[in-house]
Parts: structure tokens; C-alpha cells; sequence
């Protein structure tokens, strides 16, 4: 027989577990992208930056966020400061899934990394690779 002790804790049980996904499910949607698919590699460059690639319009790069194209992580720490990292995770060899909330975030086993690439949260034990860009103009490409 179920007496109202149990009943009442059964309804709080779901209770706080149906605000928990909720809390959940809107935090991932915070970081995602709304459905689009990651950018498509840039460019290849103009006469001025002949044999470069286009990794991102530094328009495209938040400061405090970065984006993700195909296998170059560009972050944007400061204003104007540029950092070029592989987007290959250190622990598994994942690709990260997405820069949201000041960090590198993979899915995969949830290590998060600053936008200097170093380890915030493992399992990775190892910052992110890194990979020189540079400014030109309004383009960041591979050094």
C-alpha cells in the first residue's frame, strides 16, 4: 500500500527532475547553432595573400568567443588578439563541438578549454594544439 509520504516524494522527485532537463536543455541551446551547419572553409585568398586560406572574417570572431573551421579553432581573447588552435581535443582526438561561454567545448568526454587553448576542464590533460594565424585586412588566415 502507498501511503501520502511516498506520493509526495514521488511528485517532488519529478518535479525537480523536470526543472533539471529543462535547466538543461537550455543551456545547450544557448551554445548551439541554431541548426546551421559550422561555417564552410573561407575563401581562398586575393592576389594580395596569394597561397593563403581564409580562416574567418575577423568580423565573424567574438571577442571572448571564437569560431570553429574545419580543423582551426580562432579565438578572440581581447580585442584584436587572435589565436589559432587545432580543433582536434587532446583526450580522444574529437573534434570540438563549439566555443560558448568563454570556452572550447567537447562534446565527446567534456573537456573545456580556454580561448588560449590550455586545459579548463579535463579529462584532457593537454592544451590544444596550436596554429600561428595572422591578420590581413579583414581575413584571418594560416601563417
Amino acid at each position: 500500500m502507498i501511503d501520502n509520504d511516498d506520493l509526495i516524494l514521488r511528485r517532488r522527485t519529478v518535479m525537480v527532475a523536470g526543472v533539471g532537463a529543462v535547466a538543461a536543455a537550455t543551456a545547450l541551446t544557448a551554445c548551439s547553432t541554431d541548426g546551421k551547419s559550422a561555417p564552410a572553409p573561407g575563401p581562398t585568398a586575393s592576389a594580395g595573400q596569394q597561397g593563403t586560406d581564409v580562416i574567418a572574417k575577423v568580423a565573424e570572431v567574438p571577442v571572448g568567443g571564437g569560431v570553429i573551421n574545419g580543423d582551426v579553432v580562432v579565438t578572440q581573447p581581447n580585442a584584436g588578439s587572435f589565436i589559432g588552435l587545432s580543433s582536434t581535443c587532446t583526450h580522444a582526438g574529437c573534434k570540438v563541438a563549439d566555443v560558448c561561454g568563454g570556452t572550447i567545448n567537447c562534446a565527446c568526454h567534456g573537456s573545456k578549454f580556454g580561448l588560449d587553448g590550455s586545459v579548463v576542464h579535463g579529462p584532457a590533460t593537454r592544451p590544444l594544439d596550436s596554429k600561428p594565424v595572422r591578420v590581413e585586412g579583414d581575413s584571418i588566415v594560416a601563417q
